[in-house]
């Protein structure tokens, strides 16, 4: 039964003496980490937003960039996630490592980037990509697979390989002002910080699990 799937946690600890003072620099240690081991989708990420009615949304997305200005990733500025964003540019993000039995949690805001930013990270996608951001109309109803495939074959037969970045399509940064790095323990106690922005001072805190 669901109820007795459990699972003990011995991977690894989380010591505050570890932890870098920047929670960028944490971020990128632990990504460089689960970048080299067998971690499906290491870049995959939810991604919660809040819709018009105060509903939460979430799906998985892929980061694509992060600096110290933030993470960056790319979609439709015609889908239901870009509306609830124009709506409310307080989003979060979870990174879930199951392999390494690490979880971050980061709250922020969010916003585009520009269009030359993101015509540059257009032009570097596989062309059957850039063909994909124009055949679907993202969070609309269509009729049919069939549909999706027709749409498709005609802007593969517009375009060719010289495929134009579409207006509807661009990237955003999500600028954090909390970060949470998660390391699963023992007998469910569990390894929690909590980095919090003060001015430009990142707080840190230990959590309980």
């Amino acid at each position: 039964m669901l109820r007795d799937i459990r699972k003990q946690y011995e991977f690894s600890a989380l010591d505050e003496k570890d932890m870098r003072l920047n929670p960028f620099e944490q971020f990128d240690i632990w990504m460089k980490e689960i970048l080299v081991s067998q971690q499906l989708e290491p870049t995959a990420m939810v991604v919660s937003t809040v819709d018009q009615d105060f509903q939460v949304h979430s799906r998985v997305v892929l980061l694509k960039e992060f600096s110290e200005n933030g993470f960056v990733f790319f979609t439709n500025y015609e889908g239901d996630k870009a509306k609830q964003m124009a709506f409310n540019n307080k989003i979060s993000l979870l990174f879930f490592w199951a392999t390494h039995e690490r979880q971050i949690r980061i709250e922020g805001v969010v916003e585009r980037i520009s269009e030359q930013e993101s015509i540059e990270y257009f032009k570097s996608r596989p062309i059957d990509s850039q063909i994909g951001a124009w055949a679907s109309p993202q969070s609309q109803v269509v009729e049919s697979h069939d549909y999706l495939d027709k749409r498709f074959a005609s802007f593969r037969e517009k375009y060719q390989e010289n495929v134009p970045k579409p207006p509807h399509w661009g990237g955003y940064l999500v600028r954090p002002i909390l970060f949470e790095f998660w390391q699963g323990r023992a007998n469910r106690l569990h390894d929690r910080f909590r980095y919090s922005k003060d001015l430009e001072i990142w707080k840190i805190s230990r959590l309980a699990p």
